[in-house]
């Protein structure tokens, strides 16, 4: 056991909880029930939270406390909980430890509320009721089965849409996806003469079964502009699959962040991104295999943000597994059929190899730091640009409230941008620019459809701009608005923004360097306030 002095440094959490002194029984046992149903932990009696101080407890009162939280602990907890009750001197001081072991006979509950009210789990350094689902979930571990081995009994596995699946499966493995392959992944099992599917096969199909039954199965991707939630740059929402969503979801990342060089080798120019891909490709694969998908209105969700990429999945962190302490090859599993199918497809690459591939590629990157926290029944893993600077504010010219000469040029910038692009400010929309006026009508597309290589919209100005907050390549920004032709990209939308000095050149003086990237300006920055400023007029 740590020494004392030690443990009192440390937040209270999911496995530590202080108080000064002995605590009612209710709030006592919820605390040993909530450590029981979880990772276990431990209570310290004779150490005040806030301020933290070691305050001690009578040491004449040591062996009645001990035999009075024994006597709480087996009389109101069920099943029986065995604590170790310890004591410790700390200069002279007190202090009773009640440590608890993660209970192998869960769920754990309050004898007097019965299980459906008295179950209670650790969520952060709070106890809370447990709802359905978790008690669910705690049966299940104590008969050592995962929900994804449960049955479906809607469709049999003949009736399943496995079309994706077993594309997948034949390209990473080389086999067919045959019922003897399935049956040795254990993904059906044969109830009354019938094949039917685990929850597993449903949630690597494509069935719509499994949107019914799982409509949060599903990973939400969002670019945020600035360091907060709020403004989207771009988002996207994966329904597919879920052998493939880590690969998607990874790609969206891949858009969002931008990658340069930082040395060379000899002639060989060295890449790097600005985030640690690899360790970031770890995290969205852990999400999506190790996420509880028994919780019901939760999905995985990614937001990017100038500052930090957040990857958060649901379920707490499996009691076992410890991410403070990355190095040691740990490997718990939640979902135990799916698990072995994911390493087959490569996702999964060795047993409790992943978090040291996140740690080794950490040290490659002392600017980024990585934090991790479970924010209610969520484990999320966020990684932090140290080095991010918060863009100077914009000088009083450039502020919302525009001058009124600034207001007058920038009518101008749009009269010539609208020239250059075919669009109109003033005028109706025509054939092949609606105006927003006339957007969901039969003459006219919905404003999100308005915009195509043919007739570019307003709201596609706005994006390649808020795209371009950071750093971005020509090829980057034609694969997000989905253009091929690149003399044409460059020629309709990229020169003009240069002329108007909405954007610039990060190597200027390299015009055709391959390195060559674009970023808005200050002056296209107070565009696109203008533009969002008056877009009921455009």
């Amino acid at each position: 056991m740590p020494k004392l002095k030690e443990i009192v440094n440390q937040p209270e959490g999911r496995r530590l909880e202080f108080k000064a002194s002995l605590p009612g029984n209710n709030e006592l046992v919820k605390t040993i029930i909530a450590f029981a149903n979880d990772a276990g932990g431990e209570l310290y009696l004779g150490i005040q939270d806030s301020p933290r101080e070691v305050v001690g407890i009578d040491e004449e009162r040591l062996i009645e406390l001990e035999e009075k939280i024994s006597s709480i602990i087996h009389d109101q907890c069920a099943p029986v909980i065995l604590p170790e009750i310890l004591f410790q001197n700390h200069n002279g001081r007190y202090v009773i430890v009640i440590k608890i072991h993660k209970g192998s006979s869960p769920p754990y509950f309050l004898k007097s509320k019965g299980i459906d009210a008295g179950t209670f789990i650790r969520v952060g350094s709070t106890n809370r009721q447990a709802s359905s689902e978790i008690i669910a979930e705690l049966e299940r571990q104590k008969q050592n089965i995962s929900f994804d081995s449960e049955l479906v009994f809607q469709k049999t596995v003949d009736e399943i849409n496995l079309q994706s699946f077993e594309e997948l499966f034949l390209e990473k493995t080389g086999e067919k996806l045959t019922k003897q392959v399935l049956s040795k992944l254990e993904l059906f099992k044969i109830e009354q003469g019938k094949k039917l599917p685990t929850h597993a096969l449903v949630l690597l199909s494509d069935d719509k079964i499994r949107r019914q039954l799982f409509p949060y199965a599903k990973i939400e991707c969002a670019r945020f502009k600035g360091s907060i939630p709020g403004n989207f740059i771009d988002q996207k929402s994966i329904d597919s699959s879920i052998g493939l969503q880590s690969e998607q979801a990874y790609q969206f990342i891949l858009r969002h962040i931008s990658q340069g060089s930082t040395d060379y080798t000899g002639v060989y120019r060295n890449d790097r991104w600005e985030y640690p891909v690899i360790a970031i490709r770890e995290v969205i694969r852990n999400a999506v295999i190790h996420r509880d998908y028994s919780l019901t209105g939760k999905d995985i969700k990614i937001a990017i943000f100038d500052d930090k990429v957040e990857i958060t999945s649901p379920g707490k962190l499996m009691p076992s597994v410890d991410f403070s302490d990355m190095e040691s090859g740990q490997s718990d599993i939640r979902n135990k059929t799916l698990a072995p199918v994911f390493k087959r497809l490569g996702i999964i690459e060795q047993w409790g190899n992943g978090l040291k591939l996140i740690a080794d590629q950490i040290q490659g990157y002392p600017e980024i730091e990585l934090s991790w926290k479970e924010p209610g029944i969520a484990f999320r893993v966020t990684f932090v640009n140290k080095n991010y600077q918060q863009p100077e504010e914009l000088q009083p010219e450039l502020q919302p409230e525009l001058q009124p000469e600034l207001q007058q040029e920038f009518k101008e910038v749009l009269s010539a941008l609208g020239t250059k692009l075919g669009l109109s400010w003033h005028q109706a929309g025509t054939k092949s620019a609606p105006s927003r006026h006339q957007v969901g009508t039969k003459s006219a597309p919905s404003w999100h459809q308005v915009g195509t290589k043919s007739a570019p919209s307003w709201n596609q100005i706005m994006s390649i701009l808020e795209f371009c907050i950071k750093p971005k390549t020509i090829q980057e920004i034609m694969q997000k608005e989905e253009w091929k032709d690149r003399t044409k990209f460059r020629n309709k939308y990229i020169k003009p923004f240069l002329e108007l000095e909405l954007l610039n050149m990060t190597l200027p003086d390299k015009p055709n360097s391959s390195n060559q990237q674009y970023q808005i300006t200050k002056r296209g920055d107070a565009f696109l306030q203008f533009l969002n400023q008056n877009s009921q007029r455009i």
